[in-house]
């Protein structure tokens, strides 16, 4: 991606002069366009600069449904259409969440104690608005304290809930809003959510993490030693406390931003996506700057490729709300008509592609319950990269990120990441440096999450195997569909269930 200049020295210009050749003999072939390296760092940075500065202008964020976020879709339409694309917004229904307040969390029962915001306790994005105090009743709190367990999980998990309790649910394998869904249509007047156990989850943060709509009673979570200390009290039917939010919920309409090649087969379309929000703590320069930004200087110059190399349309994609439970690509997919859908050979999507105590994580693609041909694309990826002498690991295939609507739809799917809150393995630091026992990005959803905490070593490097994957499947999908997409996308069937923002196996 690096491009150097050859200078002329005068020493060069005294040398004898030589008969130029005939125009024949001095014609050399054009060469092909490489597209990794018509995208460059140096374009990468200016549109993160540039979405920090959106970010610092405008309440220090570009949450989806604030004006940082309405700033930077015009930001990215713009840019498209300066490089000569035709971007369309697609707008959708959204719940603008606002906490108004820290909200207050007590144990009255049989102890007396105040619990402190943000450190011991937190409110769900979506959460409802209450102030309530009542019994707390545990559900189904015996089975595994790790990611394998399911309190909350399933609506028998409240058989005999009564009325009006409070409802104390472990984190564990199932999305939030099961949780809190199964808690309110059981009669709960406030669920409380505590961590999980597990090697990757410092047991003392609090479990807050949002929904995917709003919630019709307070939900608000809490540390594994706060709840697992409840649960003792709530078993022995002698545990009574308030809880507080302070929230607004409000409807607004926000957009998705989708521009596509000049040229390529409409019928065969590949769409490259990256969400453009980012949380209210901060700018989101990592999460998810880096990936917009990247598919960005990609689309301003997919069109160099020329017609000969744009075999395939490429659709590329900005979506909203990915932080509020990958709504706007939920959106996109589960608008699409069945023709529509059909016309999607598979989906590539890049969230997070520089943490600054990173891996090259490539989507696990082989991962059985993906869609066929999501293989084809983890080795499209692991084959650049291999030839780079860049080492990769398989990353978590679980539906966190956009590609998530995509799979359950049976499209398939995959891309390129560097990891977020969870821990660096001793192993891993051997492979790509950095800090063992660290996060992989310390400042994921936080407000440091700025163009300082970039690793612009994986930013480039991954940029360069994006550009690559986007050319080579612009030019042939042929090893991913495998056959004609109609017959494909007749046999194709879902394989996995997708639910507010996760995989559900």
């Amino acid at each position: 991606m690096r491009k150097f200049a050859i200078g002329v020295t005068a020493a060069a210009l005294a040398l004898p002069l030589v008969a130029a050749p005939s125009a024949q003999a001095a014609a050399k072939p054009k060469p092909k366009p490489d597209l990794a390296k018509l995208v460059t760092a140096k374009d990468i940075k200016r549109h993160l600069l540039n979405l920090q500065k959106i970010g610092d202008y405008n309440g220090g964020n570009r949450k989806a449904g604030l004006a940082g976020y309405d700033i930077s879709v015009k930001y990215v339409y713009n840019e498209l259409k300066k490089a000569g694309l035709k971007p369309k917004l697609q707008n959708f229904p959204f719940w603008v969440f606002k906490q108004d307040g820290p909200g207050a969390f007590e144990q009255l029962e049989p102890n007396k104690a105040t619990y402190k915001p943000v450190t011991e306790f937190g409110t769900y994005e979506y959460s409802g608005q209450g102030d309530v105090t009542g019994k707390v009743v545990p559900v189904d709190l015996d089975g595994p304290q790790d990611g394998t367990g399911n309190s909350g999980c399933e609506a028998d998990d409240f058989k005999n809930f009564p009325k009006g309790a409070i409802a104390l649910i472990r984190r564990g394998s199932c999305v939030f809003d099961i949780k809190a869904s199964n808690a309110a249509a059981a009669g709960a007047s406030a669920t409380i959510i505590y961590q999980r156990v597990g090697a990757d989850q410092p047991t003392d943060d609090p479990a807050v993490y949002g929904l995917s709509k709003p919630s019709p009673v307070p939900v608000i979570g809490t540390t594994y030693k706060i709840g697992n200390e409840m649960a003792a009290s709530a078993k022995a039917g002698t545990l009574k406390v308030r809880v507080k939010t302070e929230v607004t919920n409000t409807p607004k309409q926000i957009s998705n931003v989708i521009a596509e090649s000049k040229y390529g087969n409409p019928n065969n379309v590949v769409v490259v996506g990256a969400h453009l929000d980012s949380v209210e703590a901060g700018p989101g320069v990592n999460d998810n700057g880096s990936g917009s930004s990247t598919i960005l200087a990609a689309a301003q110059k997919i069109n160099k490729l020329g017609k000969k190399n744009l075999k395939n349309k490429v659709r590329f994609a900005w979506w909203g709300a990915e932080e509020s439970g990958l709504v706007g690509a939920e959106y996109y997919v589960t608008h699409l008509t069945a023709a529509q859908k059909a016309k999607i050979a598979l989906n590539l999507n890049f969230d997070m592609t520089a943490s600054p105590n990173g891996v090259r994580g490539v989507y696990n693609g082989s991962d059985p319950t993906a869609p066929a041909g999501s293989a084809a694309i983890q080795k499209m990826f692991n084959q650049y990269f291999a030839k780079r002498k860049l080492p990769t690991v398989p990353s978590e295939f679980n539906g966190r990120s956009d590609y998530g609507p995509f799979l359950e739809a049976g499209i398939p799917a995959g891309g390129v990441d560097t990891g977020a809150e969870q821990l660096k393995t001793a192993e891993e630091a051997k492979i790509f440096g950095g800090t063992a026992g660290q996060p992989y990005d310390a400042c994921y959803h936080a407000k440091c999450d700025r163009i300082t905490n970039i690793n612009w070593h994986l930013l480039d490097t991954n940029a360069d195997g994006i550009a690559a994957v986007i050319q080579r499947l612009a030019l042939s999908t042929l090893p991913v569909n495998g056959q004609a997409l109609k017959a494909k996308s007749a046999h194709r069937a879902p394989v996995l269930t997708y639910k507010g923002g996760q995989i559900v196996r």
